[in-house]
Formats: C-alpha cells, structure tokens, sequence
C-alpha cells in the first residue's frame, strides 16, 4: 500500500486552504456558547453546521441529543463515520464545536466573534479551542479523500467547555458507533507555533469545600482580639499548612510524577513570566523543573473564599469562613484518594483547635500516554515531515476527564491527543487566536498520520 509523501500532502492541503480556512471563520461567527445553553437552539444550528461540513469531505454524520446521567435532554452532538473496509484500523477523530463565553467584548482588540487575520494569525473566539481542532479533522480527510486507507468515526462534543455532564451516557448508548484502534483528541496544543508536541500527560482535578470555625457567633474585636483569631486568619494558616518552605506542596498521601517519557525540554521561565503576567519580582514557588511543577506535580489552588467585603467592614471577629480548594492531581494518581488525604490532612492541621468541616466535591482522572504505543510513533514522525523539525513533547497542567473515560470505556485503543494551540493562543481568555501557517501543519500532520496508521 503506498504511502503519501509530506509534499503530496502539502500540495492537497495548500490547494484546499481557503475552504479550511472559510469553515474557521463561519464556525467562529457561529457563537456557539455552551454557557448559553446546551440544549438551545444555537447549539443545536452549530452542530448542523459542522456535520454538514463533515459530509462534505466524505463522512457520513448526524446531529444527536444526549442525554443526561438522570434523563433530561443534553448536548447537541456531532457522530458519523466513512468506512473503507471492514479489515481496515479505524479511527476515531474528536474535537468539540461549543466554545467559551465573552464576559466583556471590550477586552477585544477585534470582535470576537468575527474572524479577523492580524500578522498570519486569525483572531475569534473559538479560533483554537476548538474550532481550530474541527478545521484539522476537516482539512485532513479531505487531502487523503480516495486515498483515505482507514475507517473513520467522528464525535464532536457539544458541552465540552460546560464539564461534559452528558459525555459519559452518550459514550455508554453508542459504543458501537466510537469503537476504535486509535483515538485522537485535538484539543490541545504545541510546544509553539512552529514546534509541533504530543500531549503526554494530563492532570487530575479534585474540589473540597472547606470550612473554618472558631466561634458560634461574631463578638467585638475589641473585647476579645488577641486570644481569638477571626476564621479568615485560621482559614489562612490553615491554607499555608499545607507548603512547605519551598512552596511544595506537602500533603502525605498526595503524590508527586515527572514528566510522562522524560523531559526532554524544560519550560523557558522567562516566556511563562510572560505569558502567566505574574508581577515584577515574584519568585515561582516550588522545586524541580517548570514542567513537572506545571504538568505533574500536585498544586492546590483557592478558586472561592467567603469573607466580608472590605466596603462596609466593621470591628467584629469572623466566627466562620468557607473556602474552596481545587486540587490539581498528578496524572496517574486517582483523584478520590488525593481528595482523601487531602481532607485528612485539613481536619487534622485545624489551627489552635478550630472546627474544620470538609465536603467531597467531584474527581476527574489525569491521563498520562502510553509512550511506546505504534500510534504514538506514526504521530511524532508525521509531526516531523509536516513542521520540518523534531517535535518537543510536554503535558498539560490542566485536566481533560472525558479522555481517561475514553480510555477506560475503549482499554484497547490507542489514545493520541493533539490540538491546534500554541502559548499565543489565548483559549479562554480575551483575545483569542489561532496561527495559520500552524493551523495549516497540523493538517498536514494529521493527514500523514492517517496515511500511516493504515499502513
């Protein structure tokens, strides 16, 4: 069986730019916010929109509700498949069409939602994540069109920037329809714009909400100040309880990893100084290099914290603070455990004998990748003839639940995750962006890499 060569494909793809590229900015002007709704009708007019686009470059799809785990209507979701022999690998290509909402347009230096080239960048919201993903399945199966050598199945997910809660059941009603050899995700991103990275590992989340008491009732700073602490300061040595004097977290129980395969290049300080904006003279906490400190290394952050506005403050001593901790797990550690020894470790370090309450919130696995897997090899090796040079692995600091689901319902298949970001990307946040000499390599990669995985 022959296989395409990198300027073949190069050639198709170039020939096909301008359509790739159109899907982009119709996707982008599609505001497809989740947030929204999404079971409204925006939702469901996008997911139209990308399975009409599908079949157009051959696959076979349809627009399906989910449902939630209780049975009320989920997602609009995006299925189909193109099948070219029954002996043939098949692969299954995700990526999601719902996006993250624009709290303030202002912050834009174009509209968000009018896809705009600045500097071989296309600015929009949902320009990288995911529509950006969306584009390189599309632009991928339409270079290989005939010479396409395996079976393809596709889920775009409509609800993934809403937590997915619909993911699992609708995985579960359509095995049949996901079954797959490999699986590749592209949701994520690149080492830059013109270094092109598997992701090798994803942490885990876990949320505990915790609360501080020390008095029934408030009482007069005045009048009792000094032996009683307010909550709001027993909240926060309870909080630096959990550091060391490296900043380390340092919970038994919570486990730290390296980086999944070796690291094979660390993160350059200055450029996550940079892209972070953490203020002049701050000094990064923790030990060991950047990338197990952002990518495997446990890290706990304060998404939540109730106390008294400082407007319209008064003298009086907190009796009781809340607060919520979010737990970024290492990849292979389960979450339920991390969330234990975190909890055990709180109700046991209460300060001067403080009342501490902690509620279990939600787990979600990491995932790390299996570095010897043949698909793995096929992909950094398309990723090499398509960017012109080695690709430089790395993790993500944050977490993808649905990927481990992927695996643990599917033990079998190969899971490969990719994506069309880079550090200028901005998925997110304002300002949004995607490059499109990247955007046009990562076609090229994904279109190479099909080629090989039916060899």
């Amino acid at each position: 069986m022959a296989t395409l060569t990198a300027d073949e494909i190069r050639s198709r793809v170039e020939t096909d730019w301008n359509r790739i590229v159109k899907v982009l900015a119709e996707k982008v002007a599609l505001q497809s916010i989740s947030a929204k709704g999404i079971t409204a009708e925006h939702m469901k007019r996008s997911a139209e929109f990308v399975a009409d686009e599908l079949r157009l470059v051959g696959v076979d799809t349809k627009v399906v509700q989910a449902s939630n785990a209780d049975g009320t209507p989920g997602a609009w979701e995006v299925i189909g498949s193109h099948i070219v022999s029954p002996d043939a690998p098949t692969v299954l290509l995700y990526a999601h069409h719902d996006v993250q909402p624009v709290p303030d347009p202002a912050e834009w230096n174009t509209d968000p939602f009018v896809a705009t080239e600045i500097d071989g960048r296309l600015y929009g919201r949902g320009s990288a994540d995911d529509g950006g993903g969306i584009a390189i399945h599309s632009g991928a199966l339409k270079a290989l069109g005939d010479d396409l050598n395996v079976n393809i199945k596709v889920f775009i997910e409509g609800e993934e920037e809403m937590g997915s809660p619909s993911f699992i059941p609708f995985i579960e009603a359509h095995r049949d329809e996901f079954a797959a050899d490999v699986i590749i995700v592209a949701d994520s991103g690149n080492w830059s714009a013109d270094i092109p990275s598997l992701t090798t590992s994803l942490r885990g989340n876990t949320c505990v909400d915790v609360t501080v008491q020390g008095l029934e009732h408030p009482v007069h700073s005045g009048q009792y100040g000094g032996p009683i602490l307010d909550s709001n300061t027993l909240a926060a040595m309870l909080i630096a309880s959990m550091y060391d004097e490296n900043g380390d977290l340092a919970v038994p129980g919570v486990t730290a990893e390296e980086p999944i395969g070796g690291l094979q290049h660390d993160l350059d300080e200055t450029t996550v100084r940079e892209d972070s904006g953490v203020v002049a003279g701050y000094e990064f906490a923790g030990t060991g290099s950047l990338a197990s400190r952002l990518w495997t290394k446990p890290s706990v952050t304060v998404i939540g914290f109730d106390a008294h506005p400082v407007e319209g403050s008064f003298n009086v001593i907190a009796p009781e603070t809340r607060f919520r901790l979010s737990l970024r797990t290492a990849p292979t550690q389960r979450p339920e455990e991390a969330q234990e020894a975190l909890a055990a470790f709180l109700e046991s370090h209460a300060p001067f004998g403080a009342k501490v309450t902690v509620e279990r919130g939600e787990n979600g696995m990491g995932w790390a990748m299996d570095p010897t897997a043949v698909a793995t090899k096929d992909a950094l090796e398309a990723m090499t003839e398509a960017f012109g040079v080695e690709p430089i692995n790395k993790g993500e600091g944050g977490s993808i639940p649905f990927i481990p689901e992927l695996q643990r319902i599917f033990p079998n298949a190969q899971v490969l995750v990719t994506g069309p970001e880079d550090p200028k990307a901005n998925a997110h946040s304002p300002n949004e962006s995607i490059s499109l000499p990247g955007l046009k390599n990562n076609v090229i990669t994904e279109a190479l890499l099909l080629d090989k995985l039916g060899k």
